[in-house]
């Protein structure tokens, strides 16, 4: 049952963002898709604690994953970042953004997916919510708008099941992207042999 989802990782995320190195991170790309997928749908269970829409808990996330793409990073990383090849005028601009970009990765994965995550339970407890507003109403109308509001939520938990499949996949692939982008140089491809440094 695991293997394809495994080999799914492997060929659809890992392979094509980290070239040759993609076996040294594939335990980080296999652990942090399962474990985002894994609680994303205990969450959905009713009574369950919805986890990844906490920020708290896809803060953390993010932090790994910004540690992980640093320690990844070589020279070639940081020299593109605090001596980009530009015109002299346009350096100072393009430091600041580029040093910005740096940040704004681990901030786009954890408000990602604490976003998605949490917008699918609002709307849930939304739906559910307008029945007793409307029985607050008119006990009819309650009663009327009970099976509608029931069926769209149904609607909207099916839903929620394929975003949390669609989140663990989003979050590791950003993450993959991300760490090739910080080992593959200026002008070379992720599969050139430069030693990664810890920063």
């Amino acid at each position: 049952m695991l293997e394809p989802i495994i080999i799914f990782v492997r060929d659809e995320v890992a392979k094509p963002n980290l070239g040759s190195r993609y076996k040294k991170y594939m335990p980080y790309m296999l652990t942090i898709f399962f474990f985002i997928l894994i609680n994303s749908v205990v969450g959905l269970i009713p009574g369950a604690a919805n986890v990844t829409g906490n920020i708290a808990f896809t803060f953390v996330l993010g932090i790994i994953s910004f540690i992980v793409i640093l320690i990844s990073s070589n020279k070639h990383f940081w020299a593109h970042i605090f001596n980009p090849p530009v015109p002299m005028g346009v350096k100072p601009i393009l430091f600041i953004v580029e040093l910005l970009s740096v940040f704004t990765r681990p901030f786009a994965l954890i408000i990602r997916l604490f976003a998605n995550m949490l917008a699918g339970h609002i709307i849930i407890i939304c739906l559910i919510s307008l029945i007793f507003i409307f029985g607050g109403l008119n006990k009819v109308a309650g009663w009327g708008f009970a099976p509608l509001s029931i069926a769209f939520t149904v609607f909207i938990y099916f839903i929620e099941i394929l975003v949390a499949f669609l989140q663990a996949y989003i979050f590791a692939n950003l993450t993959a992207v991300f760490i090739g982008q910080s080992f593959e140089g200026s002008h070379h491809d992720v599969d050139h042999k430069e030693d990664a440094i810890i920063v």
